[in-house]
């Protein structure tokens, strides 16, 4: 699989940053993010998933995709010893990096981030597909857009508090599923992937400052 490695000299973490089912690594939400990540001490392994790599429009089987997501993993473990490591991604990404959490322990990863938690369908709404995460035992992040149709707020709200104090969830006002602010709004969508950064450096440095 390809990968793009993105490592400041003053790293002080590793995000292992997987896609979402609709565009690749490349996509330039991601690389927006991998930036401002870099400024912030970050470094961030973004790869692809095998349907990607081929160009097809069916996303991989939940066992492949999570097999991808731990061989991503280990490479950056590989890599990066000497760094804590974070994972997951956007949307689909973030929720097969939690599955295969779930059903094993991640090398060397430390903590989840989603970056738009698909709940659901769109329109179905549902917890369904969030009941394997009280089988995750790391801490977690959940960026949200106010507006995501995959993640009715009433209903991630609450699977998040749930979980307990290793859950916590951030609401992006007036965002949806990818992010995307209307002008109406007043914010702007190049000012989204900083603030995203702002708040992962956030919990990372907390995180790591209480162990």
């Amino acid at each position: 699989m390809s990968a793009l490695l993105l490592e400041p000299s003053n790293a002080s973490a590793c995000y292992v940053m997987a896609h979402g089912a609709g565009a690749g690594m490349g996509h330039p939400f991601l690389t927006s993010l991998a930036l401002e990540l870099h400024s912030r001490a970050i470094a961030t392994l973004r790869f692809q998933f095998p349907y990607m790599e081929v160009k097809a429009k069916r996303p991989d089987p939940p066992r492949v995709a999570q097999a991808t997501v731990r061989s991503a993993v280990a490479e950056a473990f590989a890599r990066l010893k000497h760094l804590p490591l974070f994972a997951g991604g956007k949307s689909f990404g973030g929720r097969m990096t939690s599955q295969a959490q779930a059903a094993a322990a991640l090398d060397g990863v430390c903590g989840l981030i989603f970056l738009g938690f698909p709940l659901h369908p769109a329109n179905k709404p549902s917890t369904e597909r969030g009941s394997h995460l009280s089988d995750v035992h790391i801490p977690m992040l959940f960026i949200q857009g106010e507006r995501d149709a995959l993640a009715e707020l009433g209903l991630l709200k609450p699977l998040v508090n749930d979980l307990g104090s290793q859950a916590i969830l951030h609401v992006l006002p007036h965002a949806d599923h990818s992010f995307r602010v209307p002008a109406r709004s007043g914010a702007r969508n190049s000012d989204v992937p900083r603030e995203i950064a702002d708040l992962i450096a956030a919990w990372v440095s907390n995180l790591l400052g209480a162990e």
